[in-house]
């Protein structure tokens, strides 16, 4: 029979000091800011649980400081910026023209195939009752 000490836990195919020094290692690859408030939330390298929390905790950290690139719309506005150096006011006011043209013609197209009319809502009162249809006596000669 094999005792609980002999027996060796493992996560992620690491052992308790593995994953501990793990932690302090990507821990120092993360901001100060991300650190202290790995600190004031109470996650922990010590114990084996809280050593899994932290674990899992600094990859959802490192995996969400990738975002800090800059999106693909900055690097556009940054291209725009970039190229509009090189560019005199004329061909700058040129292009703005033409794109200008470009968005009406979209616009005109878009209004074309789902027009706006006003005269087609249709206004349903739901708060009366609908009638019982009434149905007539007949009389009887008896």
């Amino acid at each position: 029979m094999v005792s609980q000490r002999n027996k060796k836990r493992l996560f992620s195919g690491m052992g308790y000091r593995e994953v501990q020094r793990s932690n302090s290692n990507r821990r120092s690859k993360l901001p100060k800011k991300e650190q202290e408030w790995l600190k004031e939330s109470g996650y922990r390298n010590v114990g084996w649980d809280n050593v899994i929390e932290l674990y899992q905790k600094i990859n959802d950290l490192l995996s969400s400081s990738n975002s800090d690139e800059p999106s693909l719309e900055d690097l556009f506005l940054q291209a725009d910026r970039i190229g509009n150096k090189y560019q005199t006011s004329e061909e700058i006011d040129a292009f703005n023209r033409s794109l200008r043209s470009e968005v009406e013609e979209i616009s005109n197209q878009i209004d074309k195939q789902f027009p706006d009319s006003d005269s087609e809502y249709e206004f349903v009162d739901y708060s009366k009752q609908p009638r019982k249809p009434v149905k007539a006596m007949r009389k009887s000669s008896t």
